[in-house]
């Protein structure tokens, strides 16, 4: 893929020059990340902005601890990545970042929100999670404050209505695709594909809005596109035995097996179908990232494993791969799509702000607005998707997936 600009102006220098390696938040909460992490952010200070630069303060939450933690702090880390990048690079935009830990719940969520409105957030990261998006979406809008999840998919993020889909907050808006995006792309895929496969078993958690909205979509699509869906299980969040599911869809003959769930789960279902002998192609959907980086996961069981994802490591493109240098150096691991959606959304917010002309000292309001005005005309290209990057005045994110798979235990495009 060849190397394009991520913006018009002076941000385009931003994205292409080299900088320091990441430095810590200047008001960050308490974080679980990883001990790499904490080595680099204690090495390196972030640089101050330059004169005459426009310091606006970013915030943002997600779950630095607890079982989602792999989320949270691949937002966090990329985050802080692009700002102090956009800081060292002296244009007129600079952030001061603070993202609390709200553990992927809705009440700590509220309670980070409030903590950030205190400490006197302009712009926003919204969360991590749909669910503690759900609930703080609410607040953004009553207090004028514009935010961008990088990875918050459900609809309820940014309607009021939810699936409904008719009552936007207008100032919250999505980095990453949409559940029901995610589940269309799926079965679109998988119909143009059809050497991985004809028959389909989907498996899927039926409480929980992620997964509902995925499986609902992707039948949808799947019943329109002539793909055959043979078996059609599933479960709730105490599961912990998939033998019943995997079983049905062994017996139903399918070749694909359709996950939109999460890799915890995943992780047992891959388990399940080993020891019941049975090796179909696995499919699934962002939730899928963190396979790889589970605590005790045999990441053998995941070799074949096909999602559709917006970031692809292993692109070629210059700005992909300055990006997972400086992550890896300082975080040890790859980058997952959570990261990479984290950092194109502190971008996209800097490009809105500097094209938008808004001052630091205008009240929330003003920046809200001026900002949204330009996330609704704008085009903006990243590090995700294909191609240009464009938003719905609803706040949903416009941009091309990409399916990878998992070969020799790291993620690579399958195209």
């Amino acid at each position: 893929m060849d190397f394009k600009k991520m913006m018009k102006g002076s941000l385009a220098a931003l994205m292409a020059c080299t900088l320091a390696a990441c430095g810590s938040s200047s008001a960050a909460a308490s974080s679980a990340a990883p001990a790499a992490s904490t080595e680099a952010a204690a090495s390196t200070e972030a640089a101050a902005p330059a004169a005459g630069t426009q310091t606006f303060k970013l915030g943002g939450s997600g779950p630095l601890t607890g079982d989602d933690a792999v989320y949270g702090n691949a937002v966090k880390n990329a985050a802080q990545i692009a700002v102090d990048e956009i800081n060292a690079a002296g244009g007129p935009v600079a952030f001061e970042l603070n993202f609390q830990d709200d553990q992927a719940d809705g009440e700590k969520a509220v309670n980070a929100y409030n903590t950030l409105v205190d400490w006197g957030m302009q712009v926003s990261l919204a969360t991590t999670t749909s669910g503690a998006g759900q609930a703080v979406s609410p607040l953004y809008q009553q207090d004028k404050i514009f935010a961008i999840t990088p990875s918050g998919s459900s609809t309820s993020v940014i309607y009021a209505d939810g699936d409904a889909g008719t009552q936007s907050y207008g100032n919250v808006f999505q980095m990453c695709f949409t559940d029901p995006n995610q589940g269309v792309a799926s079965a679109d895929y998988l119909a143009s594909h059809t050497d991985l496969g004809s028959k389909v078993a989907i498996i899927w958690r039926n409480d929980d809005n992620y997964s509902k909205g995925l499986h609902d979509n992707f039948v949808k699509e799947a019943g329109e596109k002539g793909l055959e869906i043979v078996a059609d299980t599933t479960f709730t969040g105490d599961a912990t035995d998939f033998s019943v599911q995997v079983k049905q869809a062994q017996d139903a003959g399918a070749d694909i097996v359709f996950l939109p769930i999460y890799y915890k789960p995943a992780s047992l279902i891959l388990t399940a179908a080993k020891a019941a002998g049975y090796a179909p192609t696995f499919f699934g959907c962002d939730g899928m990232d963190g396979i790889l980086t589970q605590d005790g996961f045999d990441t053998t069981l995941a070799e074949g494993l096909y999602m559709l994802t917006p970031f692809s490591a292993d692109a070629s493109d210059e700005k992909t791969q300055n990006f997972v240098k400086k992550y890896q150096d300082a975080y040890g691991e790859i980058p997952n799509q959570f990261a990479a959606d984290a950092y194109d959304a502190v971008y996209a917010i800097a490009q809105a702000l500097e094209q938008s002309g808004v001052t630091a000292d205008s009240d929330n309001a003003t920046i809200c607005d001026a900002v949204v005005g330009q996330f609704t005309s704008m085009t903006f290209q990243g590090i995700t998707g294909t191609g240009d990057i464009t938003w719905k005045a609803t706040g949903e994110v416009m941009k091309g997936p990409k399916a990878i798979v998992i070969k020799d235990g790291t993620y690579v495009s399958a195209e």
